[in-house]
């Protein structure tokens, strides 16, 4: 079979070549729709595997919940941006007096932080912060107390922060992925270090929860028939383990835009919480 047309070489699936097929079967389908349009998007396009490819309705969310606190911090207000990262939020506060830290020693890329620390220990005054951003750095702190204590010093009386963290993600900025919340760490930890919770919501609904789960099953199943099972049982199985990793990747892909439309949060559970607090 020319290499171009395999749809298995080397014992690992050729997933240009499943998608090629599908592409001449689906192209003349019409899209009665904008939602099933996005949805066949990913099949009319060449299927990647790799997570930065995906459509991700949790960035979608995340990035919507951080322009409305946004919004709601009045002009010339001071920030914090608390384990900033790459600053992606910043924009959002050009209105602001911008700060940022970091304690940037986690192998990725990283913007100019204001502070270099420990965000247990931010070498500022008491109270300086009109409003804190604190998004998807919970999980990576051994001692998240300590830090919400800290944070709620910086921020002055009546001052609020946006916070996020996951309860359902696979580990990531190895070693220093240390926890995962439900809502009643949540409001278990930032009562004990002086918060008030005005609002503690899913931050994407259940469609991308399930979206993740599919996501990440079209990377891990195995399609060596040798990592499948033993002998004949292992040939016979992994085309079908192959058909399940494509059509994840599809049910991922059209998940996170449903999801991106309308949050279902009425049975299951989310990736993530946000929650908006004032200090006390």
């Amino acid at each position: 079979m020319p290499r171009r047309l395999a749809i298995v070489m080397h014992g690992q699936p050729n997933f240009h070549a499943v998608v090629t097929v599908l592409h001449v079967v689906f192209r003349k389908l019409p899209a009665s729709c904008a939602v099933v349009s996005d949805g066949l998007q990913c099949i009319r396009t060449p299927l990647l595997i790799e997570r930065r490819s995906m459509r991700n309705s949790s960035r979608t969310w995340l990035r919507r919940e951080n322009i409305a606190f946004a919004e709601g911090v009045p002009a010339g207000s001071r920030v914090l941006d608390a384990g900033a990262g790459d600053q992606p939020y910043r924009k959002h506060f050009s209105h602001c007096e911008y700060e940022a830290a970091d304690f940037e020693k986690v192998d990725r890329s990283y913007a100019k932080s204001t502070y270099v620390c420990d965000l247990s220990s931010i070498p500022v005054s008491d109270a300086r912060f009109d409003a804190v951003v604190f998004n998807q750095v919970m999980e990576h702190l051994p001692e998240p107390l300590s830090v919400l204590h800290e944070l709620n010093r910086v921020l002055k009386p009546g001052g609020r922060m946006i916070c996020t963290a996951p309860l359902f993600f696979e580990e990531h900025e190895v070693p220093f992925d240390f926890y995962r919340y439900t809502q009643f760490a949540w409001r278990h930890l930032l009562g004990k270090a002086g918060f008030e919770v005005e609002s503690l919501n899913w931050m994407e609904g259940y469609l991308s929860t399930v979206a993740y789960q599919l996501q990440t099953a079209a990377r891990y199943l195995p399609s060596n028939p040798r990592d499948v099972a033993p002998g004949l049982l292992g040939w016979v199985c992994a085309p079908v383990l192959l058909g399940c990793r494509v059509a994840f990747h599809i049910l991922a892909r059209l998940f996170h835009v449903l999801d991106e439309r309308e949050r279902f949060t009425k049975r299951g559970y989310p990736k993530n919480y946000v929650v908006v607090v004032r200090k006390l």
